[in-house]
């Protein structure tokens, strides 16, 4: 059960200098955006007596604890590619130059390693004439890399660079790094703010209700599905097979689903299957036969991490981030499907389509690219403020400020007991 300390967010001390900022609305460290949306549970911590559990609210403050004109930032991405980094870059520098008058702006190339001298990375200096079209480009312009860096070295790089506000733009293995990057910034007692700004294209992370890039890669992904539709159904007992990202997460395949209803498979890591039902789970190979007898065609989409089970062989690997690398369920559905229409002397004409690459590289449209705009000028409010160990997030229509511990405490997962998972189940055959 969470409780009101497990939102406290760090700061520096306290906040003793006027904001420059003269036309925007001012918030206040009281004003609170409550965790839980069910009155049940509400009225649990009322007859307990207990404190409700709620995020600090994210916005500019009356006052700040970092002097704008001794301030230097430093703005890193790292992990892999979402489409919104280079958006978030932007405004970040925007918010610093404009709403505070930091000039001192350096992109941290290559995520963490750009902080290790041994890696011989020159820092870019950010001005808003740099980055005044970089929106329109996919990646990111710092570049990024997975796994980190000595965190002792990283902070004696900071200070050598006179840095007091940094950015790590990044995944949860970044946010991880973050945090250790601040407990050791105030292991020696220094000024520095540590903000991490969510970024993950799976929307995986606990305690924000929405990262940037996610909205981009259902549409993009969206896109795709149309022409493999068109594809399946143009064939005699045609089948388009999609994967697209979802490592421990099946948000992106469930919403495409929705958004493009004439999918009709939909596999997610959170839900077992089988190929044939031979451990009592969902068989998929018989269903799908069946559903070639009928229609003639069918589209599947998978999330990458989905059917990990059907492997035989159990090891798992890691990448530079920890992560676990998941065996290519794609590539083993196609030859598993192949070989089961082919053993039932079933015509089958079958295209196959990795998305994941691909859509994860775009650049943030429509409403993500003010997604990260209002994203990034909150955490440059909040590392300002000298709130520091924090991530910015978001929960229930306001921006909020996320313990780092709190945020990356476990991965977030589709619920298989909500109305979004039930739609999917109504609009598919599996």
């Amino acid at each position: 059960m969470l409780h009101k300390k497990d939102f406290a967010i760090s700061t520096l001390g306290a906040c003793t200098i006027p904001s420059p900022i003269t036309d925007m609305t001012f918030i206040s460290d009281a004003e609170t955006v409550c965790y839980y949306n069910d009155v049940a549970q509400l009225e649990k911590f009322i007859k307990a007596g207990e404190a409700i559990p709620a995020f600090e609210k994210a916005g500019p403050r009356a006052k700040i604890y970092h002097n704008p004109a001794w301030s230097r930032a430093a703005i890193l991405t790292a992990g892999g590619l979402c489409p919104g980094l280079n958006d978030v870059i932007k405004f970040l520098t925007i918010s610093l130059t404009r709403d505070y008058g930091v000039n001192d702006i350096f992109g941290i190339r290559y995520g963490y390693r750009g902080l290790n001298p041994a890696h011989n990375l020159t820092p870019v200096r950010l001005t808003n004439e740099v980055v005044d079209d970089i929106h329109d480009k996919g990646g990111s312009i710092l570049g990024s890399s997975r796994g980190s860096e000595d965190v002792p070295l990283i902070v004696d790089s900071l200070k050598q660079l006179g840095i007091n506000l940094l950015f790590c733009i990044g995944g949860d293995g970044t946010s991880r790094c973050a945090h250790d990057i601040a407990v050791e910034v105030n292991r020696r007692q220094l000024p520095i703010s540590v903000v991490a700004i969510p970024k993950t294209i799976d929307n995986d992370i606990s305690f924000i209700d929405r990262t940037f890039g996610f909205s981009t890669a259902v549409r993009t992904a969206g896109e795709f599905v149309s022409g493999a539709h068109n594809e399946a159904q143009g064939a005699y007992n045609g089948l388009a097979l999609i994967k697209v990202m979802g490592r421990d997460s099946g948000f992106i395949a469930a919403y495409t689903t929705l958004a493009n209803p004439y999918i009709n498979y939909c596999l997610i890591p959170e839900e077992p299957f089988s190929l044939d039902g031979s451990d009592g789970t969902k068989a998929l190979l018989p269903n799908l036969v069946e559903r070639m007898n009928k229609k003639h065609h069918a589209v599947i989409i998978v999330a990458e991490g989905a059917g990990q089970n059907l492997f035989a062989s159990k090891e798992r690997q890691k990448d530079a981030s920890g992560n676990i690398l998941h065996k290519d369920i794609g590539t083993l559905l196609k030859d598993e499907i192949k070989r089961y229409f082919k053993e039932q002397n079933i015509e089958l004409n079958l295209k196959y389509f990795d998305l994941g690459y691909t859509i994860r590289s775009v650049r943030a449209e429509g409403e993500d690219a003010v997604f990260c705009a209002t994203l990034a000028q909150s955490a440059a409010h909040a590392a300002m403020a000298g709130k520091t160990d924090v991530m910015v997030g978001h929960w229930g229509g306001a921006f909020t400020h996320v313990p780092i511990a709190l945020a990356t405490r476990q991965r977030k997962k589709l619920d298989l007991h909500t109305p979004l998972w039930n739609c999917v189940q109504s609009l598919t055959c599996f």
